[in-house]
């Protein structure tokens, strides 16, 4: 299980064997020490996100590469085919091979150009095509996390026939308090992952884990308390609900819904945005279970996907109004 390790942090298993991974690292006692190993790569791979940027070549080089091939081979031969004079005191049969010392260095310098042409050539090429992999690589676990994810919320559904839903005031009115919920029913490990995204803040500091509710309503009223609320919900964002006419907060219904957002990556200060994923790409997960890429540009092009319909991050003003808030936000 372990040799896999790397292939699941990259993306690059089947979803049988990413699964099967999943399943070794939920086990409460038996995971421990692949969840550890898990993180130590997970550090390991931190030089690569100085890579993440696809640095575009300069428009015609390969064309300009290949021309001063073909114009420094043929001023090469030139050279080496011209007469040299002859030396006084030589005749004709002393005189070494016309242009043979010349011709080898000549030919040594040519292939040296080509082959540096051709590992340029290969690094303009394949750089690009290698770090899109690894972008992809990225995305790809970022849904497998909402899935992994969308699966508790379903099965905490089942059993109590709504999804988790913050109270309506008080300090745990939060819409990251579904994460310690989840922890808390053991449908979800504190500390395996699910809840982060590669390469961001949580990510890179290795400590994240999602509390208990025991373990935040122990901190409230304590310093610890604004920073367990700010992170418990990791880099996903969650449904901070709708309040009916009289302005009480209602529970978060299963109505399986296809256009309703129930997760996504979480919004950013501006609250326009995420900034989990560097192609500015957003993961959306609805109510029906569907996970969804988003561009930018179609991010708020029906509804916005942070603000309510009177521009506020706060619940919904009716059930169809759809919010997504950050951990620490309030409904």
């Amino acid at each position: 299980m372990r040799e896999d390790l790397v292939g699941h942090l990259l993306g690059a298993l089947e979803p049988s064997e990413s699964k099967a991974i999943e399943m070794a690292l939920a086990d409460p006692h038996s995971g421990l020490g692949l969840r550890n190993d898990l993180e130590r790569l997970r550090l390991a791979l931190k030089p690569l996100a100085g890579d993440r940027d696809v640095l575009p070549a300069p428009s015609g080089l390969a064309g300009r590469t290949m021309r001063f091939i073909v114009e420094q081979e043929a001023a090469a031969k030139a050279a080496a085919d011209q007469t040299l004079p002859m030396p006084r005191g030589l005749s004709a049969e002393d005189a070494p091979p016309r242009g043979r010392g010349t011709r080898a260095s000549s030919r040594a310098w040519i292939d040296r150009t080509i082959m540096a042409a051709t590992a340029l050539a290969a690094c303009v090429l394949v750089a690009p095509l290698l770090l899109d992999s690894i972008a992809q690589s990225r995305a790809r676990r970022a849904e497998r996390n909402l899935l992994k994810t969308s699966g508790a919320l379903q099965g905490y559904a089942d059993a109590h026939r709504v999804f988790p839903t913050p109270p309506g005031s008080g300090p745990l009115s939060r819409a990251g308090l579904y994460a310690p919920t989840l922890v808390s029913e053991q449908r979800l490990v504190a500390d395996d992952g699910t809840l982060i995204c590669p390469d961001t803040a949580l990510s890179k500091s290795g400590t994240f884990r999602v509390p208990t509710l025991e373990e935040l309503n122990a901190a409230v009223g304590k310093p610890q308390f604004e920073e367990m609320v700010r992170t418990m919900g990791g880099d996903f964002g969650y449904t901070l609900g709708h309040r009916d006419a009289s302005g009480t907060l209602q529970p978060n219904l299963d109505r399986r819904r296809a256009h309703h957002p129930l997760m996504a990556d979480a919004p950013n200060d501006g609250g326009e945005r995420s900034s989990n994923h560097p192609d500015g790409i957003h993961h959306v997960l609805y109510e029906d279970g569907r996970v969804k890429r988003v561009a930018p540009t179609d991010l708020h092009r029906d509804d916005h996907l942070f603000k309510n319909h009177e521009g506020k991050v706060a619940a919904g003003i009716d059930e169809e109004d759809a919010v997504i808030g950050d951990s620490e936000d309030q409904p």
